[in-house]
């Protein structure tokens, strides 16, 4: 009997602490779920650089999906134009275009300011085309078609306006596989560097932790 009394006491004990621990708010919070956030975006972005030390003119299109605003993943597509009559009008026409495209990937370092440092790369490949006849009559052939393997990493700097805008401005180099075009060019490949700005439009952190206090 003694012993039921002195469990009966210390329960009673303990939930009269409880009770005013509660009314008190002197209580300890556990927050075990990791504060992730995820994002999507769609990007454009202008590029110039040079082409076997010619001037190339380039567009670029991505989608991608942001992990944690620290990770980026998703697909981008790239058109090029190198101006190899830059020197004067001709009626043998040998401009080089091409489009290429592929994975995306891209690690962010200091994603919580507002000033962040990226580096972009893509791996992918693609089609290169040279431009024949004269400036009223323009085409390529069918078998004048190359594919071409590419990899193109690069450095970025990345401005975030909103949660919903961000720009970037950035350098890149890209390198690729062996051409065998028909041409008095003799362009092997479409290595070269190319400086950029682009603008990116989306959700970049959709997925807020309702559990973390500000």
């Amino acid at each position: 009997m003694k012993n039921i009394k002195l469990t009966l006491t210390a329960i009673s004990l303990c939930f009269i602490a409880l009770v005013n621990a509660q009314e008190s708010k002197d209580y300890i919070e556990f927050n075990d779920r990791k504060n992730t956030v995820h994002g999507v975006y769609l990007g454009i972005a202008t590029h110039y650089g040079e082409i076997d030390k010619v001037d190339t003119y380039a567009a670029s299109f991505k989608v991608a999906y942001v992990a944690n605003q620290k990770f980026e993943i998703g697909f981008v597509g790239v058109g090029f134009y190198s101006d190899f009559n830059l020197q004067g009008l001709s009626y043998n026409n040998r401009d080089l275009v091409g489009a290429y495209g592929g994975l995306h990937l891209e690690p962010i370092l200091f994603s919580k300011s507002k000033l962040n440092l990226s580096f972009p790369l893509l791996i992918g490949g693609g089609a290169v085309g040279l431009l024949k006849g004269d400036i009223n009559d323009t085409y390529i052939e069918d078998s004048d078609w190359e594919a071409v393997f590419v990899v193109e990493p690069g450095i970025s700097i990345l401005y975030n306006i909103s949660r919903y805008l961000q720009l970037e401005a950035g350098v890149k180099h890209r390198f690729s596989s062996r051409l065998n075009l028909q041409s008095e060019y003799n362009v092997s490949r479409i290595d070269g560097y190319s400086v950029g700005i682009g603008i990116k439009v989306g959700v970049f952190n959709m997925g807020r932790n309702r559990y973390k206090k500000n």
